[in-house]
């Protein structure tokens, strides 16, 4: 009989995590879906046989919950990550301290692969907390276990994303639409791809100890994306920059509001390029071909048209 071989994900019930969990379903692995709620990921489990998807409860600001996930492991994918911290500190927490506890127990536990999500932009410089605390994890990472490979993507779009499903439902209900930084750059990525890139680096020896840095196939400026969501929801809006001052003010009256829809740090993060650099390994070094935004999210946003999508638009 063959050897059982188990695959942990911690955050596997979110929007990147379905994904991966469901190709090493595919590939035949016991996966077990470390994640502070087991039961929101039941929904994981008819994506393999019975018994295949285990959830199992594992909170990364809570370091001695780590080991238990990873005993026996031969794959651990940390997809962990949040954008606005509920308390001050979270970052730290859960990007640095908590990544930095699932190489330690995976180094421990003698995992073979590891595989860590951090994000373009990461640096310990950077004066958004997010992207400080994203390289305190990288560092943590590969000083625990030098062998880990790291991918940091662009924004990764979806089906399930909050990044064009947000702007298309802002484009359904407000009377203009916001720009903020409307020329920094950013490169949507397929989350399909993003998934098929960390499935392939386990396959890939000279994945070991790298960076991998994740775009897709076009850049746009912040601008173009807004233009882009308007032009395929049907939507006649005009594009009203918003003056620093004003968004830091509504950054400010937004993290008082439930789930934090806008703050400061990520006004910090928008104001930036949010792009591959130059040299950097990426997804076709794993031979996964960048899939376009025009192939995606067009069948997804098309239920924020007029009508819902189930008329043809009349041109203006």
């Amino acid at each position: 009989m063959a050897e059982r071989k188990v695959a942990t994900v911690f955050g596997g019930s979110g929007f990147l995590g379905r994904y991966v969990v469901k190709r090493l379903a595919a590939a035949g692995q016991i996966v077990r879906v470390a994640v502070r709620d087991p039961e929101a990921a039941l929904f994981l489990k008819p994506m393999g046989a019975v018994g295949q998807i285990v959830p199992l409860y594992t909170n990364l600001a809570h370091p001695d919950t780590v080991p238990r996930a990873v005993e026996e492991a031969d794959i651990v994918i940390n997809l962990v990550g949040i954008l606005a911290e509920q308390r001050s500190g979270d970052f730290q927490r859960i990007h640095a301290a908590g990544a930095g506890a699932v190489a330690a127990a995976s180094a421990a536990a003698g995992v073979a692969h590891l595989v860590h999500v951090s994000a373009i932009g990461a640096d310990p410089a950077s004066p958004s907390r997010y992207a400080a605390s994203k390289a305190a994890g990288e560092e943590a990472v590969l000083g625990a276990f030098p062998t880990a490979t790291i991918f940091r993507p662009s924004f990764v779009f979806g089906p399930e994303d909050e990044f064009f499903n947000r702007f298309a439902a802002l484009a359904q209900l407000l009377p203009f639409m916001p720009v903020i930084s409307g020329a920094s750059r950013m490169q949507p990525v397929y989350v399909g791809d993003v998934a098929d890139a960390m499935i392939a680096s386990l396959s890939h020896p000279e994945a070991a100890g790298r960076i991998y840095e994740l775009g897709g196939p076009r850049i746009f400026t912040f601008r173009e994306i807004l233009q882009y969501v308007l032009k395929e929801t049907g939507r006649h809006r005009p594009l009203i920059a918003i003056p620093p001052a004003i968004a830091r003010l509504q950054a400010t009256i937004a993290e008082l509001l439930p789930g934090k829809p806008l703050t400061r740090d990520q006004l910090l993060m928008l104001a930036r390029d949010n792009i591959t650099a130059e040299n950097a390994p990426g997804l076709t070094d794993l031979g996964v071909i960048p899939t376009p935004v025009e192939m995606v999210v067009p069948q997804y946003i098309a239920r924020f048209r007029p009508g819902g999508g189930r008329r043809e638009l009349i041109p203006a």
